[in-house]
């Protein structure tokens, strides 16, 4: 896989979009030991703390867009492997859609960009992984591994090597069998599933019940009068 490395960048997803206007799609990745405007879900800013992981995957995309945004699946359990390489002790889960808590603090998330560039679909899959500093300040509670029980003996300089290793792993069940299995293996790791969330929408809140995750990658609610309601985008909170 090839590799692109900067000590410092603006973000590492801008510089994958500036590669696929140049008509370079990858697959490559691109990293940086520090981002100047990190960018998170929502055009949240990500805080990029020395010491931590930030990349971004850049991959030209055969399929439509709604193929290439259940990457964000993908993304996820990929994050979620390699958090769990370091934490294995069962207190890992995804967040709808991708991101990443240990013991409830958010350590890890995934933005993802998509286009197209001389008639060429192209993705960005960006990473932001807290290795060993967080934010100080963040509107959820966030984490490092360093500071969450990781294993000493696993060398946090080979985290991007583990990252990339199980996105390969998980792209090639998604492009082989499609996003059924990419679903099962998502529930199976999703934080409170068939418990009481609320989603907080543009325009209004909806409460109910996770009760599952359809085919496009939308959550589904089941609310207090049986009506099912399905959440494409917002934030959701768990109880």
């Amino acid at each position: 896989m090839r590799l692109i490395a900067f000590d410092e960048i603006d973000s590492t997803n801008s510089e994958a979009k500036r590669l696929a206007a140049k008509g370079d799609f990858g697959p490559l990745w691109i990293t940086a030991k520090t981002q100047t405007s990190g960018v998170g879900r929502r055009g949240r800013e990500w805080v990029s703390e020395p010491g931590n992981l930030f990349a971004t995957g850049l991959y030209p995309v055969a399929a439509d867009l709604s193929y290439a945004a259940r990457f964000s699946f993908v993304a996820a359990l990929a994050v979620y492997d390699c958090v769990t390489h370091y934490i294995p002790d069962g207190v890992t889960k995804i967040k709808w859609p991708n991101d990443i808590l240990v013991s409830g603090q958010k350590v890890a998330g995934t933005l993802l960009e998509s286009g197209t560039d001389k008639d060429q679909i192209w993705l960005a899959v960006g990473i932001g992984i807290n290795l060993v500093n967080c934010p100080e300040y963040s509107h959820r509670p966030a984490g490092a591994l360093a500071h969450l029980g990781a294993d000493k003996n696993k060398d946090f300089s080979l985290a991007l090597d583990k990252l990339i290793e199980r996105f390969e792993h998980w792209r090639m069940v998604y492009d082989k069998d499609g996003f059924a299995p990419i679903r099962t293996a998502w529930i199976k790791r999703a934080k409170g599933m068939g418990g009481p969330v609320t989603a907080r929408l543009a325009n209004k809140t909806v409460k109910g019940k996770a009760v599952g995750l359809d085919e496009d990658g939308a959550l589904e609610l089941e609310t207090a009068t049986g009506e099912r309601v399905k959440i494409h985008a917002g934030d959701v909170f768990f109880s």
